[in-house]
């Protein structure tokens, strides 16, 4: 046990695509959550994501002043992570090397959940007390088969909202008489970002990279595109255009200039033609990965789990009912189970019931070069 966990004030900060999510905890108790909806174009103003951080960091600022609370009476910063080196699930202890690596995007993907870790450094930096990071967008546990691409060298990676989906499974196993470890789920998570994927007996063993060009387009990314199109479309752009268009300027934003998908679905209600042509193609491309997902699973799947802010929405459950009930039972648990894992986890690390990771500072897969691929 690293400090002692009698009574711990944690504060947890979720940067999404969208948003700004922080919650404060006593122990396990909740004392108050708020999140704040950046709109893209709020967020394109800052050419890189980590250009972010100073803005992100004077949101959270605001928030905890208009709670009453002080930074410095706070024991513990938990950030949602991603983008460094590929990591093992489960609590890893945020230090220099991390950050560094996050900042850098060693990993390859420039989510903005990276932020939450860069920022538990900094206010861990600032007031002196220690951060930690559980289950980021690169925890690895991704198959062979689920690796290799049609280019030498070229692999696929585990960039997805592992925290959330497995937070998500476990729940679930658990409020259904059942270990996450010996079942097998589909978890769709679908918001501003949307990534579905294969959970075999404990393991996150495919999936689509969601903020790399991959899957259904979501309100803010591209999702998948035909190659040769895109390779038109760069010539005519360029590449720096597509990369953000992968995580940040895609899908609503680049169809309607917005990542409100509050808007985008009164226009639905209303009966706009393009609206709804988008809303409904957004809707069968997740059917599509979730079928893809069954055939990883060899159709023994024990549930499907969708998950995520845009489950607010009921005609996204009753067109997945309606094109993938036959594939399994469909449970949904609108939003997501983040903050509470996120303190929950970190507390039971604390106090010596799980362990505490270190970030090793390399990939947890580094290729197939001894196959000469």
């Amino acid at each position: 046990m690293e400090m002692n966990a009698q009574k711990l004030r944690l504060l947890v900060i979720n940067p999404g695509s969208t948003s700004t999510k922080v919650s404060l905890f006593e122990n396990e108790a909740s004392i108050f959550e708020e999140s704040i909806f950046h709109d893209a174009p709020e967020l394109l103003r800052f050419p890189h994501v980590n250009d972010q951080l100073p803005f992100r960091y004077q949101v959270i600022l605001d928030m905890l002043s208009r709670h009453g609370i002080a930074p410095e009476s706070i024991d513990v910063y938990v950030g949602r992570g991603g983008s460094a080196y590929s990591q093992p699930g489960g609590v890893t202890k945020v230090d220099e090397r991390l950050f560094d690596d996050t900042v850098k995007a060693v990993g390859g993907s420039e989510h903005p959940a990276k932020l939450g870790v860069m920022l538990a450094w900094t206010f861990a930096q600032e007031y002196g007390k220690p951060a930690y990071t559980l289950n980021p967008t690169n925890v690895d546990e991704y198959s062979d088969l689920a690796r290799l691409t049609g280019i030498k060298g070229v692999y696929r990676v585990s960039h997805s909202h592992v925290l959330n989906q497995k937070a998500v499974a476990e729940y679930h196993a658990q409020k259904n008489g059942m270990r996450y470890e010996e079942r097998n789920f589909i978890v769709a998570h679908i918001d501003g970002g949307i990534t579905v994927s294969a959970h075999e007996r404990g393991r996150m063993v495919d999936g689509n990279m969601g903020a790399d060009g991959e899957g259904a387009f979501t309100p803010t990314r591209i999702g998948s595109v035909p190659v040769l199109q895109l390779l038109d479309y760069i010539e005519a752009h360029s590449v720096k255009e597509v990369r953000l268009m992968c995580s940040r300027a895609g899908g609503f934003v680049s169809l309607f200039g917005t990542a409100d998908s509050d808007a985008i679905h009164r226009k639905v209600e209303e009966g706009d033609p393009k609206a709804s042509l988008v809303w409904d193609t957004l809707i069968y491309q997740v059917c599509k990965q979730i079928g893809e997902m069954s055939a990883v699973l060899c159709g023994q799947v024990d549930g499907i789990l969708l998950t995520g802010g845009l489950m607010r929405f009921y005609d996204i459950e009753e067109g997945i009912r309606r094109r993938c009930g036959w594939i399994a039972p469909i449970s949904v648990y609108p939003g997501e189970m983040e903050q509470e894992a996120l303190a929950w986890s970190v507390l039971k690390a604390l106090r010596g019931e799980r362990p505490i990771l270190r970030y090793a500072g390399k990939p947890v897969w580094n290729g197939f070069e001894n196959l000469g691929l």
